[in-house]
């Protein structure tokens, strides 16, 4: 992921996620969750959840990585905790495990009251050499 402290990713521009710290196997993401993100019962997507949690778990992931290394995501897994309608959201991806391949990572998306939203784990391979190339 080059230069993701710009927020020029197409999905944070789609969905309006901002990424505000990334260093050192963490990351930290912020969306104003509106209307805008609503499902059809008016609460916010949980697509969406999972969209800001997959951004700060593979941005804290991508602080890892060498130099010429890239990665994918295997497995993403979440569980959602109370509805949200509008609010200011915080995910906070932190790597737990980072092995030489494969790593595991979990975040926390809260309100701006502190009250937790979700809660996501993902799994991620770092991919090198031939495999790396035009990620």
């Amino acid at each position: 992921m080059a230069h993701p402290e710009t927020n020029d990713i197409p999905v944070a521009r789609l969905i309006g996620f901002e990424a505000k710290e990334i260093a050192d196997g963490r990351a930290v993401v912020t969306l104003a969750a509106g209307q805008q993100h609503a499902n059809p019962m008016g609460t916010l997507h949980g697509g969406i959840l999972c969209d800001i949690a997959d951004a700060a778990m593979g941005m804290a992931f991508s602080s890892t990585l060498a130099p010429g290394e890239s990665f994918t995501t295997i497995e993403l897994k979440i569980n959602f905790f109370r509805p949200v309608w509008e609010a200011r959201l915080r995910a906070e991806g932190k790597v737990v495990r980072r092995g030489t391949t494969i790593g595991y990572i979990e975040c926390e998306i809260t309100d701006e009251g502190g009250r937790l939203v979700a809660k996501a784990s993902s799994t991620c391979m770092a991919l090198r050499g031939e495999r790396a190339k035009g990620r």
